[in-house]
């Protein structure tokens, strides 16, 4: 992890050293002005840190995450001017290149084969089944998407679901219970985290991509086992491994195969959540069991999402034929949740079929090499300005740090004036000391598009002063 020069930090513990100080003289103050009227005998609504954060923090800067979009997430995005700083809808829009959404293959678009072939099944199917998976529910469109998850990620099969979390949230309990040991990586997504809470298996977090760590705890958990009450020696049921193949805060690559290796070493299963690397990394989009040559069959569960490089929604979890037909059959998705939009399912399909070249074009490698070809020369650009860039070389996620709360606000603020919109990150979601803006690259980007936005980010980190790199740069022309 790149951090924060000496003098930064110093400034950046005095700041919230006085706003803690602010927020418990306000609270002293608004204990005695304006107490709560009925609540005796309740626990309070907020709790001292979630007031600060959301009072001292989150209500002063509204326009860093809180702004109404108002057309296609595409290369430019409509966004409502008005909601500034309000957030209250008026009719001033402002069209501005949009560096914030995970549209990374460019198919979140309103014309296309793949949004034909979904208007199609709207007038065959309707916009909802109307039932869940198991009644009456189920499409030869959904038949479809499924096979073709399969073999595009590798598996013998996979189960489509209509909303992403959930695919994390519902299934990880039908793996896990008590008496298992989950391995999780610290940086792993909140869906995870609530899957693995529901489970009631234990729980032991590694540092984030730390394989040293990993076989660390892998070692502990073989030698000592769990602790029962009868004081002997009695092992895990199961341990599984669970990671994100690309971190969505930090752009980060896991190093899957050392962790395969561990996998392998120590008998244990491996969970591999794809949500933001499907699509997006690997030569043909098959995400980082691609992007590092490993087997798919090496991995026991595939996860990824529809939402981000398919430019639709939902997700999927692929793997064993008779563990998918088991989840499949006895679900509480298949069972409970509402069916995935035939138009949708039909969307991801046509999306599949031009990323696998079934569709007698080229069009799914040209999307996945214009990505490389402009997040490379996104982030090469970056370090020629001075700005200390985190994550892989190879990750359209591109995170700028600012280290400073007022830095990152300030920044998202000018580029929006300038008409760049993109996406402020904050304490709690990061750190105290982790600060940054998150651009999201994306196919659909022009190199006309990414010089813009360049050029104003260059101008914007002079005037409020991030460069904090300390790495040596050329002042060469970047190669694009």
């Amino acid at each position: 992890m790149k951090m924060a020069p000496l003098l930064t930090t110093i400034f950046l513990h005095l700041g919230y050293y006085i706003l803690a100080f602010l927020n418990t003289l306000g609270s002293l103050i608004s204990s005695t002005e304006n107490r709560e009227k009925n609540r005796d005998g309740y626990p309070p609504l907020y709790g001292a840190m979630d007031k600060a954060v959301r009072f001292f923090l989150r209500r002063r800067v509204p326009d860093c995450w809180a702004i109404p979009a108002c057309g296609i997430p595409g290369p430019e995005i409509v966004i409502n001017q008005g909601a500034i700083p309000k957030i209250k809808c008026t009719d001033e829009d402002r069209k501005c290149i949009n560096l914030a959404s995970f549209n990374y293959l460019g198919f979140s678009e309103n014309r296309g084969r793949c949004i034909d072939f979904a208007i199609k099944c709207i007038y065959k199917y309707g916009l909802s089944m109307g039932a869940t998976r198991q009644d009456y529910g189920t499409t030869d469109i959904h038949v479809e998407l499924e096979k073709l998850t399969a073999e595009f990620v590798g598996a013998e099969d996979s189960l489509a679901c209509g909303i992403g979390f959930t695919v994390n949230s519902l299934h990880l309990p039908m793996l896990i219970s008590e008496g298992c040991l989950v391995l999780s990586d610290e940086k792993n997504h909140v869906s995870l985290i609530v899957g693995i809470k529901v489970s009631g298996a234990t729980v032991k977090v590694f540092r984030h991509n730390d394989v040293a760590h990993l076989e660390l705890l892998l070692k502990e958990a073989i030698y000592n086992g769990r602790n029962t009450e009868k004081g002997i020696y009695e092992p895990w049921k199961k341990i599984l491994i669970i990671v994100e193949g690309l971190n969505s805060m930090e752009g980060t690559v896991t190093p899957l195969p050392e962790i395969i290796a561990l996998k392998k070493r120590f008998k244990a299963y491996l969970y591999l959540e794809e949500a933001h690397s499907i699509g997006a990394m690997g030569r043909n989009g098959r995400g980082v069991v691609e992007y590092f040559g490993c087997n798919p069959k090496d991995v026991d569960l595939l996860m990824g999402t529809y939402t981000k490089s398919f430019g639709a929604s939902g997700g999927y979890i692929a793997g064993d034929k008779k563990l998918i037909s088991y989840m499949r059959s006895k679900s509480y998705v298949s069972q409970h949740l509402s069916a995935m939009s035939p138009a949708i399912a039909a969307h991801v399909v046509d999306v599949l079929k031009v990323l696998m070249g079934k569709d007698g074009t080229n069009l799914g490698h040209t999307r996945i090499s214009t990505l490389a070809r402009n997040l490379k020369y996104f982030r090469r650009s970056l370090h020629q300005i001075g700005v200390t860039v985190k994550g892989s070389e190879d990750s359209p996620i591109v995170p700028i740090m600012c280290y400073f709360h007022s830095k990152t606000t300030a920044m998202v603020r000018l580029l929006l004036e300038k008409n760049i919109a993109c996406a402020g990150v904050m304490y709690p979601i990061t750190s105290f000391l982790g600060c940054r803006i998150r651009i999201c690259l994306s196919a659909g980007h022009t190199r006309e598009q990414l010089d813009y936005a360049l050029k104003i980010i260059s101008e914007v980190v002079d005037h409020i002063g991030i460069k904090y790199s300390i790495l040596p740069h050329s002042k060469e022309p970047v190669e694009y």
